[in-house]
């Protein structure tokens, strides 16, 4: 499964493939738009049966397209040795996981205007295929579709609006003059919001001037875009505040540890109801054997919390996810971000020298910015 919900269709590639299930819906929308529309106006007296099938086969094509659009970013990342988490489709198309940024603005460029290539190249090859089902009237307007949504996805995705594939070109332009990458994703954002809030001002218009329902999908977009680019230009200054930062410098120097015959309602009523502990460490005769969360107190019946120790229900240490004191702020963050936990030990050569939570980054990022570092 990904991290999103929903349904894992493989891997291609080595890259996990899924859908989101918001991608139903779409699904759903189109198939019934084409099937009681397109379809009927571009051949009639048919089976009302066939018009259904033809509108389903068309949404999964469609999709086929999107996927293949981001299978282009994809490939051109990994040919930079950029790792790729994920690719999921959802409901405003696709988007592929790439699991860092590219390591220079020529990278960025060439990983950006690989989605719109392959969907310019489907256009191509859809328009082509027209040629060959001049006398099939159902697979000539399958291809006639396909043409147009491949070229209409060519033409959005370049868009200067950051993270738009074009708005990405732009950060790349912008990049490779200013060689800075903090301040190129900065411009391309506010950017993009900018094309954003034109987008919601369109949508407005055109309900108020009688086209609702084209009116509010545009403004969703322009909605989403806005979030996309807003969450970046956050990402963006919470890398630059941490960025050559090291665990020592963030991290929580003290911690709870426990003995293993303590029993969870031990736990629970002194450490986490009577201080505020979330994360406690197992440690007998100073070497710490595990750790204890939350979580893991939750798993076990709340009527065997008196019988059950700390050592029954913790991870044990060669299990538990960590960090040494060197490692780069940014690198924790990321495990942080994988691995789905809110906090990490720091620990060296067996022993627990304190914790990382996400709490420990925020105060320490808050700091820097308070005093204009």
């Amino acid at each position: 499964m990904l991290k999103r919900q929903g349904i894992s269709l493989g891997r291609i590639l080595g890259i996990p493939i899924g859908v989101d299930y918001s991608w139903f819906l779409v699904f759903v929308l189109i198939t019934w738009t084409l099937a009681t529309g397109y379809y009927p106006g571009e051949f009639n007296n048919r089976p009302v049966a066939e018009y259904w099938i033809m509108g389903a086969a068309t949404a999964i094509m469609l999709f086929v397209s999107v996927l293949l659009h981001e299978l282009g970013h994809s490939v051109m990342a990994l040919r930079y040795k950029i790792p790729v988490r994920s690719i999921t489709l959802f409901i405003f198309g696709g988007v592929a996981q790439i699991g860092a940024e590219p390591p220079s603005a020529r990278a960025e460029f060439w990983i950006a205007i690989a989605g719109p290539a392959v969907s310019l190249a489907l256009a191509v090859i859809f328009g082509l295929l027209q040629l060959v089902f001049t006398g099939l009237a159902p697979l000539l307007a399958l291809t006639k579709y396909l043409t147009y949504i491949n070229g209409m996805l060519v033409l959005f995705n370049l868009i200067p609006g950051f993270p738009l594939d074009g708005g990405r070109v732009f950060r790349a332009i912008i990049w490779g003059i200013t060689h800075s990458l903090s301040r190129a994703t900065l411009i391309a954002a506010t950017v993009g919001r900018g094309i954003a809030f034109l987008f919601i001002l369109l949508g407005v218009w055109q309900m108020l001037t009688g086209n609702f329902g084209n009116g509010l999908w545009i403004a969703f977009i322009g909605w989403f875009l806005e979030n996309a680019a807003s969450a970046q230009v956050h990402r963006q200054v919470a890398h630059d505040l941490i960025a050559d930062h090291q665990v020592s410098e963030a991290m929580s120097h003290g911690y709870t540890s426990i003995s293993p015959e303590t029993t969870l309602q031990q736990l629970v009523d002194e450490h986490i109801l009577g201080a505020g502990r979330r994360c406690l460490m197992i440690v007998p005769d100073d070497e710490t054997i595990g750790l204890l969360t939350l979580h893991n107190i939750k798993e076990v019946p709340r009527a065997a919390w008196s019988t059950t120790t700390a050592v029954q229900a913790m991870i044990p240490i060669n299990a538990v996810k960590r960090v040494r004191p060197e490692t780069e702020l940014e690198e924790a963050m990321a495990q942080m971000d994988r691995d789905g936990v809110n906090q990490l030990p720091v620990m060296e050569d067996g022993h627990c020298l304190g914790m990382l939570s996400r709490g420990d980054l925020i105060d320490f990022m808050r700091t820097r910015r308070e005093l204009g570092i």
